[in-house]
């Protein structure tokens, strides 16, 4: 049997789409690689939001070829769609697939030929937009085009033999915001949105199938049903899946802080706290910056005191939730100033914890005419990480010692031994339960006090 090998790099929403790409090979026939070595079929599904996702990329494809020399190297995702040229002239690449026609990548057969994908697609959509001179040294073909009309793999039907612990499903995908910094736009298309009869099919396939968590995801995944007529919005979507449909929890991914409507926090507090409650007590709202000069120029649609009063509602609907953000450092014209005001506001925030990455600048966006003209210091951007990294900690850590001595509902993961299984709290918390057991379960677990420093360590109450 052939076997093949997808390796996922990047967000929620990537990993859904390469998830999605395995099971449709496994429908082929075909199975999954025990080892990147014995690999038919090697599938990269590419990230491109930061220079060093593109390197990790190219890094990836250079392994490939010397482990595995014989096997067909397959590159789709946002680096495809950004820059086929550049992967196209990659030595080993057999064949680009762009965001645009990913739909037509899990029919890949390891000879390449593409079983019903090409035949029903337009010929039309098939133009290569790369200069045929700049693949004079490579003989991958190239499947990219700007419509995006044939990027239908927006959804993952829950697969049984995945064995996935939290699976996201993805609802939604683009995004029709312009972020100075962000290439996004040109690498996923517009906000295009699943329908709500399809995402609740989905749903109670994963309930059918013993799923204990899902994870709603999207490229922007509070601007779901804005594009489907009739329209919708975020919050019907989340209340049809959880009054219409029977699992054990629900957890939203990123949403802007604009789309923290009342409603949604209204149907949070319903079904996130509570005796059985269904809803996730999780936030993540990108931030990228505290400064109200760098948020403009960065063209975020909210200030400062916008997003403080968010996070304050939040807080106070869901007194034990997991509130997190994005936050770049560095972008050009950052100045101390303008960075102090950052992490003074990031200070007074009710974080639990943060994601970090320094500004990189990418081509096409009005972020890279600005990094040739007010770049920031590589220096100053290292002791501002360091800086935020030391206050995240400092958040996360008085987060976590709350809750010392109470129970936590979490589901148990992979990768366990005798002793310890690692889970995640509903709450977004890492716990070691002591003892070995399987993943994929939804207990209760008594958290002892000062058991670890980074994670914690709960023992699992026993049901009367």
């Amino acid at each position: 049997m052939e076997a093949y090998h997808v390796e996922n790099f990047g967000c929620r929403a990537s990993r859904s789409d390469g998830e999605a790409i395995a099971a449709g090979l496994r429908n082929r026939g075909l199975c999954e690689a025990a080892t990147l070595d014995s690999a038919n079929l090697v599938v990269l599904n590419t990230c491109s939001v930061t220079a060093e996702a593109d390197r990790s990329a190219r890094a990836f494809i250079r392994r490939v070829r010397r482990q595995n020399p014989q096997a067909r190297i397959v590159v789709t995702g946002c680096y495809a769609q950004r820059a086929p040229h550049e992967i196209a002239a990659l030595d080993g690449v057999d064949l680009v697939i762009g965001n645009s026609h990913k739909a037509i990548v899990p029919q890949i057969n390891i000879n390449l030929s593409i079983n019903g994908g090409i035949n029903r697609l337009n010929p039309h959509d098939l133009h290569n937009l790369v200069p045929a001179s700049s693949l004079a040294k490579s003989s991958a073909s190239v499947f990219v085009d700007q419509s995006f009309a044939h990027s239908d793999l927006s959804t993952l039907p829950f697969a049984p033999d995945a064995h996935q612990t939290r699976p996201n499903l993805k609802v939604q995908d683009g995004c029709n915001n312009r972020c100075s910094f962000c290439v996004i736009p040109a690498t996923r298309g517009p906000s295009r949105s699943v329908p709500l009869n399809t995402c609740l099919g989905y749903v109670r396939r994963f309930a059918e199938n013993g799923g204990q968590e899902l994870v709603l995801s999207g490229i922007n995944l509070g601007r779901w049903g804005r594009d489907l007529a009739p329209s919708h919005n975020l919050v019907d979507l989340a209340a049809a899946i959880l009054s219409k449909t029977e699992f054990p929890r629900l957890r939203l991914s990123s949403i802007e802080p604009m789309d923290w409507t009342p409603d949604l926090l209204a149907l949070s507090r319903e079904y996130a706290i509570g005796l059985h409650p269904r809803l996730a007590p999780h936030a993540h709202l990108p931030l990228q910056s505290g400064s109200d000069a760098i948020l403009r120029k960065m063209h975020r649609r909210y200030r400062p005191w916008h997003y403080a009063e968010r996070t304050s509602a939040i807080r106070g609907a869901l007194p034990d939730a997991a509130i997190g953000a994005d936050v770049m450092v560095g972008f050009p014209g950052e100045t101390d100033a303008h960075f102090e005001e950052s992490y003074r506001f990031i200070a007074a925030q009710p974080f639990t914890y943060l994601h970090l990455f320094p500004f990189s600048p990418r081509p096409g966006t009005p972020g890279w005419e600005l990094q040739r003209v007010e770049p920031v210091p590589t220096a100053a951007i290292a002791e501002r990480m360091a800086a935020l990294r030391a206050l995240t900690d400092e958040k996360t850590q008085a987060f976590r010692s709350r809750f010392e001595g109470r129970s936590l509902s979490v589901v148990t993961l992979e990768g366990g031994s005798a002793e310890q299984t690692p889970a995640v709290s509903a709450n977004f918390l890492k716990v070691e339960v002591v003892g070995a057991f399987p993943a994929n379960r939804m207990v209760e677990a008594h958290i002892d006090r000062g058991a670890h420093k980074s994670v914690l360590v709960g023992r699992i109450i026993p049901v009367a």
